[in-house]
């Protein structure tokens, strides 16, 4: 094919009709070139060569020949390398047909009278990379991966979220890998608390098997979806792209999953091999085993939860308020540590943090209370306020677990211990029957601009 020089970025090497093209176009384009890199120039050279000789192969119509000229690349090769390509690497033309090797299986049965089987093997190239679509003329993920699992040695698993629907889809062909000794790696999160808590229990359980969880969803953001089989015989795979392990994302989603291979891109997998190696190795990646379940099932739920809130508003705060805040907080403590009034009024100009103070003073509350329950009680007229508040009390307290809300439709709190409700809602759920007067520690009522706090003093005073 005839080079046509065009206007913008190459990555290519010159050769003579490159060099024709540039010198008879001078005039109307500047060229900028860059000597070859002795390190890269190995890969480079190579690649282009392979392209070269696939072309000329590709206007070859006898495979006898194809081969032929293969060979004779090699022969002349041979002549510049003490590894003797020639006598190594001569392509078998046995009957004018040139073969692939598929499988190797061992003859360990046969002293019993059992045949060898080939093993099954993917319907995509495990030599060659390609793209995955979802398309209706290509193999599902979960039918490739169920012929990957059986052809693997050692398989990693780097996902966000692992659902039970998905599991099920590959959980046959995972256990009888890992029960024929194969290893298995899995590292997955409690982000927004999708992932199913049964499927990584019942993961755990099968021998040869690990699994890394990060509980930590203010930090840790692991959207990468990696699956990597691993092969003695070199030819291993990846699949790097958009499914999690849920049923849609095997069947009948619309992701996009790249399938590359150790052939072909082994720098690549150099690359994932690391990375992987280094969340594995990564403090914020506990390992998980069966006893673990209920931390992994807390963790979820309350992830869910949070998810279904949508406070919408984060709040981020340094240690200590605003010099102005820490003067009423300052007025706060003196009123009940000098005065003994536990119950006070803070009464300040819209947009000045009012709740914000509220928020420190019961965290200075938590601090001179610890192990305690420090159950807190935070009504408001409105739902906005609520959601805002309990925002703005997981900000200062630095827990985005923090609290629950019993307003319009969050009527299921999952604890009544620190909870951000409405006057409605109050009266409604009949919160004063389902509690104690001694229950609340600490009370902050939102009224129209004025917030009224009532804590429990050194005598409990009310």
């Amino acid at each position: 094919m005839k080079f046509t020089l065009n206007e913008g970025l190459y990555e290519q090497v010159i050769n003579n009709e490159i060099e024709d093209e540039l010198e008879e176009k001078k005039d109307k384009f500047t060229s900028y070139t860059v000597d070859m890199d002795e390190a890269e120039s190995s890969r480079i050279l190579s690649a282009y060569t392979a392209d070269v000789i696939e072309s000329v192969l590709e206007s070859t119509n006898k495979i006898e020949k194809k081969v032929e000229i293969v060979n004779k690349i090699f022969s002349v090769i041979s002549e510049y390398s003490d590894i003797n390509p020639e006598k190594e690497n001569i392509v078998i033309n046995d009957k004018q047909k040139a073969k692939l090797l598929n499988a190797v299986v061992s003859n360990v049965n046969s002293k019993y009278g059992l045949s060898p089987v080939e093993p099954v093997r993917p319907e995509t190239s495990i030599s060659k990379s390609s793209l995955f679509t979802g398309a209706t003329n290509e193999p599902s993920l979960q039918s490739e991966f169920c012929k990957e699992i059986a052809t693997a040695d050692r398989i990693d698993m780097l996902v966000s979220f692992v659902k039970w629907s998905g599991f099920a889809l590959i959980r046959d062909a995972l256990k009888s890998f890992t029960y024929r000794g194969g290893k298995l790696r899995v590292i997955s999160t409690t982000y927004t608390g999708a992932t199913d808590a049964k499927a990584i229990y019942e993961l755990s359980q099968f021998p040869n098997t690990q699994i890394k969880i990060s509980y930590d969803t203010k930090r840790t953001r692991l959207h990468a979806k990696t699956y990597v089989f691993y092969r003695k015989t070199g030819f291993t795979t990846a699949y790097v792209g958009s499914s999690n392990l849920s049923n849609s994302a095997m069947s009948s989603g619309l992701e996009w999953n790249m399938k590359i291979t150790e052939q072909d891109l082994p720098d690549t997998f150099k690359k994932i091999d690391a990375s992987f190696e280094t969340y594995w190795n990564s403090k914020e990646f506990e390992k998980f085993e069966g006893e673990d379940y209920p931390k992994l099932k807390n963790a979820l739920d309350s992830e869910k939860y949070k998810g279904h809130q949508n406070t919408e508003l984060t709040y981020n705060f340094t240690i200590s308020p605003y010099s102005y805040q820490q003067e009423v907080l300052d007025q706060l403590a003196a009123e009940r540590e000098l005065r003994g009034y536990y119950r006070n009024l803070i009464v300040a100009a819209t947009g000045t943090g009012k709740t914000v103070i509220s928020a420190f003073d019961y965290k200075r509350f938590v601090q001179k209370n610890p192990g305690k329950n420090n159950r807190l009680l935070f009504v408001a007229h409105r739902e906005e306020i609520l959601r805002q508040s309990l925002a703005c009390y997981r900000g200062v307290l630095h827990d985005q677990n923090f609290g629950d809300l019993l307003v319009g439709k969050y009527q299921n709190p999952s604890s009544l211990d620190h909870l951000f409700v409405s006057v409605a809602s109050f009266n409604s759920s009949n919160l004063i029957g389902h509690t104690s007067p001694e229950f609340y520690d600490f009370i902050v009522v939102d009224a129209y601009g004025i917030i009224g706090l009532n804590s429990k003093g050194s005598a409990n005073k009310g």
